[in-house]
């Protein structure tokens, strides 16, 4: 079984000063586009196209199209003073003039001789009614004709970098390109009507005609289905690394979870019950759990994660939930402690915050096995938390929590089954490339009680009437948020900040009032200001986005949003589900400036029309792209060079069954397909699975 990069690929990795052509300077423009390798040459396809066909006249042709004719130089008109060096043509039908600004004289007069033909390329353009073409691309002698190819392909390009010298170097890329064995599944290939991977990069790069560049051209397709592939690959690697038998099973009796649901006032949704059987389900196999708990703002999640967390002390065990902050973590302990004790479950809270003896014997009775149920921050997977039979960990909101991290997170016990939370409603097409790996429960329909937020777009001419809104609110004792896009105001950035904000509102509405929290402040004075405003200390908390994951206030019933042009739909979304938490009708005021452009009309008004986050985020997705959306930097979500998730959803489906189903029959990739199966994740960089597979 080969251990490492496969001869083959080496050319494809070696260096890019290694083309012809290609300088350091090249090399370091590139590099502005990620190109580091021949490799990422091959995966940059071209992303339109020139038409060169010849024809016999530029008569008729429209300017600022690109134009191909062969022509008979008349006569050089040198520049005089500052204006252009003029050669004037003649093709089959009528003259034209060819332009250069600045140019070599003696140069020009070798390249078109008086009397002379050549095929001349270049946009056409008029002045003064006469056609013209300006520094034309392409002066050759009729000999030359078949180098220009009919349909040129035409690349991204970055400062420092010519057409010419990127078509080179990717010329000379492709020369490289060995032929691989067959990965992909043959059925597959033959009903798509897919080329060879070689064959494929080739067409890519020499298409015949704009068809040729749709990402549903056969040559396209199948690049960008590698692509999936490979990542899905990842990620089924990763599940089943996750999942080694644990060597016994949670068998949950439902006693304790039947008295919790006894005591509610209300009875679970559907998709909650849906949620609970399958998360339960999962925990009672002897293989270890690895699933995706997914459910819009106010869909009932923590009720599902208590029914989880009762499954693991039913079997005989422990679990924990962990919060991203310590406010939250708090606020989930607050939340479940009571019906914990309804179960006569012991639920304790640590975080980092905790120390001396209190910390001690809450160790000590978590060792012991006297602590059902623990709630916490990351301080939770300190070395010194030691659990006495750890059956259950949940993470609640960690949308941008990699698959890496998500590998890291099961050393700390590889018997624990895993249960990830998020409140960020995600496209099933995001789902599958970020969370591929985990089985995924999503909650769809909101618990009864919950009263619908009316939302209104205000425009910024209405701040004062806002403001009195705001006091008349107050005074009547009910909280608010406001939302800023910045934390301070900068010269650069024509945007609200919330430090001026808060300043404006205090005066407006009383100096204890109002409370100010943005990610830029230190920990302990975040905390500080969030809790005043949970205990109603604060009546107003002015903040940045550091709100959109976090705490349960139900008396906060008014969510003002400066700039609501400038955020995301997604950010929007989650910002207004800070409120409509209590029993008291909740507004959002979407304070808008004009004027607004087409797309955050339309993304402010599908807001204020509809509170189903799912149709939101695949709105959302539309508008704006996936990495856009999530943040590729922060999300997991891989970079595809050629793949499109927004309009290849099916396509990632298909990738990721067939990644399953191979790693079914050839757990270790030994077999002839398995082996072309570790050659495309060289070639596409998700090698790090193949650290994961079991060997021998």
């Amino acid at each position: 079984m080969s251990g490492g990069r496969p001869p083959v690929l080496f050319p494809l990795f070696a260096e890019l000063e290694t083309l012809p052509g290609v300088g350091p300077k090249t090399a370091q423009a590139l590099a502005q586009m990620h190109i580091s390798r021949p490799r990422d040459l091959l995966l940059t396809l071209p992303t339109s196209g020139t038409d060169r066909r010849t024809r016999p006249t530029v008569q008729g042709v429209p300017s600022g199209q690109t134009v191909t004719v062969q022509v008979t130089v008349l006569r050089h008109q040198p520049s005089s003073g500052r204006g252009p060096y003029r050669i004037y043509v003649e093709d089959a039908q009528t003259t034209l003039s060819l332009v250069w600004f600045r140019p070599n004289r003696g140069y020009l007069e070798k390249l078109l001789p008086v009397g002379e033909e050549r095929l001349i390329s270049g946009k056409l353009e008029r002045y003064d009614g006469q056609a013209q073409i300006a520094h034309p691309d392409h002066v050759l002698p009729l000999g030359e004709v078949a180098t220009i190819p009919p349909f040129e392909p035409v690349y991204p390009l970055t400062a420092g970098l010519t057409g010419k010298t990127m078509t080179k170097a990717v010329v000379a890329a492709v020369e490289r390109a060995p032929d691989l064995p067959e990965w992909a599944d043959p059925g597959l290939i033959a009903k798509r009507g897919w080329p060879g991977w070689k064959a494929a990069i080739q067409k890519a790069h020499a298409p015949d005609n704009a068809a040729d560049l749709s990402a549903l051209a056969p040559a396209r397709e199948r690049l960008a289905y590698d692509e999936l592939l490979a990542h899905q690959m990842t990620l089924a690697v990763a599940r089943a690394h996750q999942r080694v038998p644990k060597g016994r099973a949670s068998q949950a009796d439902g006693r304790l979870q039947s008295m919790v649901l006894a005591a509610l006032e209300f009875a679970p949704t559907g998709a909650q019950r849906r949620a609970i059987a399958e998360i339960t389900g999962d925990m009672a196999e002897p293989r270890r759990m690895y699933r995706l708990l997914q459910g819009d703002v106010g869909s009932g999640k923590t009720l599902v994660a208590l029914m989880a967390l009762l499954a693991a002390v039913e079997s005989g065990g422990q679990g924990v939930l962990m919060a991203p902050t310590e406010i939250l973590a708090r606020q989930h302990a607050e939340a479940l402690a009571p019906l914990a004790e309804v179960a006569g479950v012991r639920l304790e809270v640590l975080t980092g915050r905790d120390s001396g003896t209190a910390r001690a014997a809450r160790l000590a009775a978590l060792a012991a096995g006297e602590i059902g149920i623990l709630v916490g921050t990351h301080a939770v997977f300190q070395a010194d938390v030691q659990f006495a039979d750890l059956r259950l960990a949940i993470i609640d909101e960690q949308h941008r929590f990699g698959v890496r991290q998500r590998l890291e997170l099961g050393r700390k016990g590889d018997k624990t089954d895993v249960l990830v939370m998020t409140a960020t409603p995600i496209p099933r097409s995001l789902a599958l490339a970020q969370y591929g790996d985990m089985d995924l429960s999503v909650l769809d329909e909101k618990p009864p009680g919950r009263s619908p937020i009316k939302s209104a777009l205000v425009g910024a001419d209405r701040l004062d009437d806002v403001i009195a809104h705001l006091r008349k609110a107050v005074a009547e004792g009910r909280q608010a948020y406001w939302v800023c896009p910045l934390v301070e105001e900068s010269e650069a950035v024509p945007m609200v900040a919330a430090e001026a904000r808060f300043r404006d509102l205090r005066a407006a509405l009383g100096e204890g009032v109002v409370g100010l929290v943005h990610g830029q402040m230190p920990s302990d004075r975040k905390d500080e200001a969030m809790a005043q405003f949970v205990s109603g200390e604060t009546q107003v908390l002015v903040a940045t986005t550091v709100i959109e994951v976090g705490v349960n206030v139900p008396n906060a019933s008014i969510m003002v949003i400066e700039q609501a042009e400038t955020f995301g739909l997604a950010q929007l979304h989650q910002l207004r589900g800070r409120v409509g938490r209590g029993a008291v009708q909740s507004t959002c005021l979407f304070l808008y400036h004009t004027p607004l452009s087409e797309t955050a009309k339309r993304r402010l008004t599908l807001l204020r029309d509809t509170e189903d986050g799912f149709r939101i985020a695949e709105e959302d997705l539309a508008m704006r792209g996936a990495g856009d959306m999530i943040g590729i930097a922060q999300s997991g979500l891989p970079h595809f060079r050629i793949a499109d998730l927004e309009s290849q959803t099916k396509l990632l489906e298909i990738a990721r069954d067939d990644a399953r189903a191979l790693l079914n029959t050839d757990p270790d990739l030994a077999s002839p397909r398995g082996e072309a199966m570790r050659a495309l994740l060289w070639l596409l960089e998700q090698d790090k699975a193949l650290g994961l597979l079991r060997v021998g």
